[in-house]
């Protein structure tokens, strides 16, 4: 009896005694940032704190896919920090350049038509045997022929782009335009070949891409066919795409017609899409067939990470460019700024509270969205079937799958949520940071660090991490304008920028001296 009424005691006491070292640590984390704050000037200790949350919000929402992938499949994701700026650009083109999304929408729907025949080219892969030597080789020219094909045929589709070459046609000067209200769509081009020939040159490129992926997979002794609702998906991607390419014009008139502030939310639903998709396509081709060697993991999300960069740069063009605050976000005039924390709900760009001036975007819709997000993704985890799969599989992968359940499916489902979160962060930092190709390696970083901090496999931990790391960003950069007053200095000691790295760097060290695992990270796996 008395055993049984003093174990809760025990165990109390046990788990205050394990936990004592983060306790302390966190303590004298938020003694020195209340302490570091007190030497701010008054009117700025609130907007320091609010630009610190808001730079960690950003940095939360890359760090957190990045926690989720490490924690479930051990892969250091070196190319996220590039998904990141991936979101940032294909969001601007969705919010500036809509017409552009429409006209690169219909090849693309094309073209992934045929891999909705699976059976149909698993069949053919399996006539060409079962000699390794001779699928690879088999498999790799018919990517090479389908990929050929598909470029060839998708530049003679009617295609509005930019040049960045031309100031005119730059994405900068569109950037200018939204900002003005003088944005309008581009007048259409036409097919550069017969409309059928493209469709039909397209479907080819298509069907020997899904023909050569089958053919490199590891034969499968699996025999299936061709059934309805294969062919209800291939018609259906058909016909979306005629659809889509004779609305075409009245759609670009619609979506130009609306709010920025519409836009912007269609460009975050865009963007977290392709993010996803670009993060599944990662993992089965690049990630699953290298689970057992981490090395090459790391090589080829690098080079993914710089092929992505290369991309980018091709496409948008090397100058950076800015993307315009939604309208719900920038208004000015009569009433402007606002006052209070009320002010947030105003519609006017900026508000006055507690004696700072704060940006209702940068400081107040960014915020809400990061904690939208960890509260979002907790539930999943804490309270959906698929969220206990994830949990179960980050502690034990091997039980998950003798339980019938297909990890590597789970695999891919939790890369592309990762991926899609990257791609979130990066269009909504956009409109605050602006776009530019370094952009994915800076906040790569700043999440690397916050994770480290906030323990590599813990959701909160990626939360708590980038939130330290945002607010000392922030004092450093706030010290650094009004400088520090020091023993045996006569003038103040002002850091210089590229102290802010460094000052994060050397927390991420200090805390992982005291405790390795981090703030919430496990103590061994």
């Amino acid at each position: 009896m008395t055993t049984a009424t003093s174990s809760p005691a025990r165990r109390r006491s046990d788990w205050f005694k394990e936990n004592r070292n983060r306790f302390a640590t966190l303590a004298i984390l938020v003694f020195l940032l209340l302490a570091a704050l007190s030497g701010v000037e008054r009117e700025d200790w609130f907007s320091t704190i609010m630009q610190g949350l808001s730079v960690g919000a950003i940095t939360f929402l890359v760090a957190s896919g990045l926690s989720l992938i490490f924690g479930l499949m051990d892969v250091l994701n070196l190319a996220h920090g590039e998904l990141f700026m991936l979101g940032a650009y294909v969001g601007w083109t969705v919010y500036t350049r809509f017409d552009t999304v429409v006209d690169i929408l219909v090849p693309l729907l094309i073209l992934s038509a045929p891999f909705t025949l699976l059976p149909l080219w698993r069949s053919l892969a399996a006539a060409i045997g079962s000699n390794p030597l001779r699928r690879r080789w088999a498999g790799l020219g018919l990517l090479a022929a389908g990929a050929t094909t598909t470029f060839v045929s998708v530049t003679r589709f009617p295609l509005v782009i930019w040049d960045p070459g031309n100031f005119a046609m730059s994405p900068s000067n569109f950037s200018v335009q939204i900002d003005l209200g003088t944005l309008a769509p581009l007048p259409p081009d036409t097919f550069g070949w017969p409309a059928a020939i493209a469709v039909l040159a397209t479907l080819a490129g298509g069907s020997l891409l899904a023909l050569g992926f089958n053919v490199l997979r590891a034969q499968v002794d699996e025999r299936s066919i061709v059934t309805r609702r294969h062919l209800l998906g291939f018609g259906s991607l058909i016909i979306a795409a005629t659809v889509l390419l004779a609305v075409k014009e009245p759609l670009n008139e619609w979506v130009f017609g609306l709010s920025t502030t519409w836009r912007f939310f269609l460009a975050m639903v865009v963007s977290v899409a392709v993010g996803s998709a670009a993060g599944a396509l990662i993992e089965v081709a690049l990630i699953r067939p290298l689970y057992d060697r981490p090395i090459y993991q790391l090589m080829v999300t690098l080079g993914v990470g710089f092929i992505l960069i290369e991309l980018v740069r091709e496409v948008w063009g090397r100058p950076e460019f800015t993307m315009s605050r939604p309208a719900a976000f920038n208004g000015t005039g009569p009433g402007c700024p606002g006052e209070g924390l009320g002010g947030f709900f105003s519609g006017c760009s900026t508000l006055e509270a507690f004696g700072s001036r704060l940006r209702v975007y940068n400081e107040g819709f960014v915020i809400l969205a990061g904690i939208v997000v960890l509260i979002g993704v907790t539930l999943l985890l804490k309270r959906t079937r698929i969220g206990m799969i994830i949990r179960a599989g980050v502690q034990d992968p091997e039980m998950v799958e003798a339980l019938g359940i297909n990890v590597r499916r789970v695999f891919t489902l939790v890369f592309a949520l990762g991926s899609g979160l990257a791609a979130f962060g990066g269009v909504l930092a956009a409109p605050s940071i602006g776009l530019g190709t370094g952009m994915g390696a800076v906040f790569l970083l700043s999440a690397i660090v916050a994770l480290a901090i906030g323990g590599l496999t813990s959701f909160p931990g990626a939360a708590a991490g980038a939130v330290l790391v945002g607010l000392l960003q922030q004092i450093i950069i706030r010290y650094g304008q009004s400088g520090i007053n020091l023993p045996f200095l006569d003038e103040p000691f002002k850091p210089s920028p590229t102290l802010v790295p460094a000052a994060a760097i050397l927390l991420m060290i200090v805390v992982l001296l005291v405790l390795p695992a981090g703030l919430f990270g496990r103590t061994e796996r």
